[in-house]
């Protein structure tokens, strides 16, 4: 049946939701389309925190910073990737997309006024409050719409249960040490045994869950006409501007305005993958499995140019592969324990290649640069008893919970010597005794000579206070010895659409195709394909899609 709207966005993770949100408290009609039976994409299962320089509610806790401070910084990181246009266009509208969602939205947020940016010896680079978060939210509060949102990663939550980096996640990690932290990890814990029991799913929403629902009672709020289990055939044209989708049902959905592309990037196309991603047979995506590259295909059938030039294509994470115990196997991103005291990474030859207190994206980056072409690209995060039990390691969990049955599973590898974990893993035993002999010598003052961990403000963070003289160095002497493999992976793609400050899908000759924008995933990222800080995929995703909504009710910034 053919029917007509305003504007349509098909997807709906951070930027497709940013979109319609927007658009339709300017006045639009919206029509929100998924694919899947459930909402969120990969938003859904993420970390949650945004990157978004200037943000009004980093001015209300005190953190008044140069205005050109974020620019000089992306500039000295970017070097010849600096793209001019959609780096102003982002920071100019990134502290306007966070109060706008603040005055007239359900979504609010908290800061991260601790929160560094990953390159401290930049010039520029943030020490504070350039990123965001979600508040928590109590699912009820979507009544019967809770059932279009997507479950947590598995492997992420503690039995479906979020937690969230910063004083909620430092409760977990310490709750055997501190009276006061063992007492919130409980109240949590009871509180979502409670949901468990009654709602079959944890209701206190935290991360990327928190800010899917939070833009969902939003988009309910205002309006928005969401379609789940819709998929877009084609887009429609006439004069050079899109007017409209064609369905697979055979339908048709006239849109005035245009449309919005937020579909989640090529995780999963393996023509798209093959042709951009070094090594991508062994690359494994975070991605949920419906970013099948849509909406790029979509625009390229009318003419849109796709932008493969960024220094890599993905946004990189270390991932593990977890066998469960009934018998499906999923994957850990290894973004928290890598820069915590007492763990490094190594090679089959059992030597360091990298500093392991860098951002995730940096150590899949030195991973692949340090392997030769046509070996595995595998490496070994390798710790002692002593930090397994107090940080963990990939999905074993912290004491009090047993670790025991990861090692029977196969996923731990433990050895009563370093030879002995060395044989296990499959490392050589030499290279790696040498290594953590050389690691030892002077990891009791603190120091790492070779790679220079706990040198910057973010690497700090990422340590434990209590280690002194460096919180992000300690020695490895304690038995039994453990480690995780540890293969690339990613948690979705920098390339995409070709795009201008606008959010307007450009074509082979850089002109906008009217009608036509892209935000998310399926817009290249406006980093050149760099990693700047924690929050560089959510902070785009929601800022040009809210610079989407905008241009097409046709508001002025």
């Amino acid at each position: 049946m053919d029917q007509t709207t305003d504007l349509a966005v098909i997807g709906s993770g951070a930027g497709g939701l940013a979109a319609a949100v927007t658009a339709a408290a300017m006045g639009l009609r919206v029509t929100l389309l998924e694919k899947s039976a459930v909402l969120g994409g990969t938003t859904a299962w993420s970390g949650g925190w945004i990157w978004a320089p200037g943000n009004p509610v980093a001015r209300r806790a005190g953190i008044v910073e140069d205005a050109q401070a974020p620019r000089t910084y992306l500039e000295a990181l970017l070097g010849n990737h600096f793209d001019t246009e959609r780096v102003d266009a982002f920071l100019a509208a990134a502290p306007q997309m966070v109060g706008f969602f603040e005055d007239q939205t359900a979504l609010q947020f908290e800061g991260g006024t601790a929160i560094p940016d990953t390159y401290g010896h930049l010039p520029g680079a943030g020490t504070g409050g350039r990123s965001v978060i979600a508040q928590p939210y109590d699912a009820r509060r979507l009544g019967k719409a809770l059932a279009l949102l997507r479950q947590p990663l598995r492997e992420t939550t503690f039995h479906g249960m979020t937690i969230q980096a910063g004083p909620d996640l430092r409760a977990f990690m310490t709750m055997t040490r501190s009276p006061r932290a063992f007492l919130h990890a409980s109240r949590r814990v009871l509180r979502h045994l409670r949901d468990l029991a009654l709602h079959g799913r944890g209701m206190d929403l935290r991360n990327g869950a928190a800010l899917v629902a939070r833009l969902l009672r939003s988009a309910l709020d205002l309006g928005v006409d969401i379609r789940t289990g819709v998929t877009v055939t084609a887009l429609e044209q006439s004069a050079g501007r899109v007017t409209g989708l064609r369905l697979s049902d055979g339908g048709r959905l006239t849109c005035r305005n245009g449309v919005v592309l937020a579909t989640g990037g090529f995780a999963h196309d393996s023509a798209l993958r093959q042709q951009t991603f070094p090594r991508d047979k062994e690359h494994r995506t975070l991605a949920v499995p419906e970013a099948t590259g849509d909406g790029i295909t979509l625009a390229r059938a009318v003419g849109a140019a796709l932008r493969t030039d960024l220094r890599r294509p993905a946004a990189y994470c270390p991932v593990s592969e977890v066998p469960w115990p009934d018998g499906r196997r999923g994957l850990f991103p290894h973004i928290i324990e890598r820069g915590k005291p007492g763990v490094i990474g190594v090679l089959a030859d059992g030597r360091r290649f990298c500093n392991e207190g860098l951002g995730y994206h940096d150590y899949v980056e030195a991973l692949l640069d340090a392997v030769p072409e046509g070996a595995p690209a595998r490496s070994w995060l390798v710790c002692d008893i002593r930090f397994l039990r107090r940080y963990g390691l990939g999905v074993v969990r912290p004491q009090p919970v047993p670790w025991r049955g990861w090692a029977r599973r196969g996923y731990l590898k433990t050895g009563r010597t370093v030879e002995d974990l060395a044989r296990a893993c499959g490392i050589d035993a030499g290279g790696l005794r040498a290594t953590v002999d050389d690691w030892n010598t002077l990891a009791a003052q603190g120091e790492d000579p070779q790679f220079q961990r706990g040198t910057t403000p973010y690497m700090r963070l990422q340590g434990d206070p209590e280690q002194q003289p460096n919180p992000c160095v300690a020695p490895i002497t304690r038995a039994p010895f453990c480690a995780v493999e540890v293969r690339p992976g990613s948690f979705g793609t920098f390339a995409g659409l070709a795009c201008n400050g606008r959010a307007q899908v450009l074509n082979d000759t850089g002109a906008p195709i009217h009608g036509l924008w892209a935000a998310g995933t399926d817009a290249a990222s406006p980093f050149g394909g760099f990693y700047p800080a924690g929050g560089i995929n959510l902070g785009p995703a929601l800022t040009f899609g809210f610079v989407a909504g905008r241009d097409a009710a046709g508001a002025t910034p």
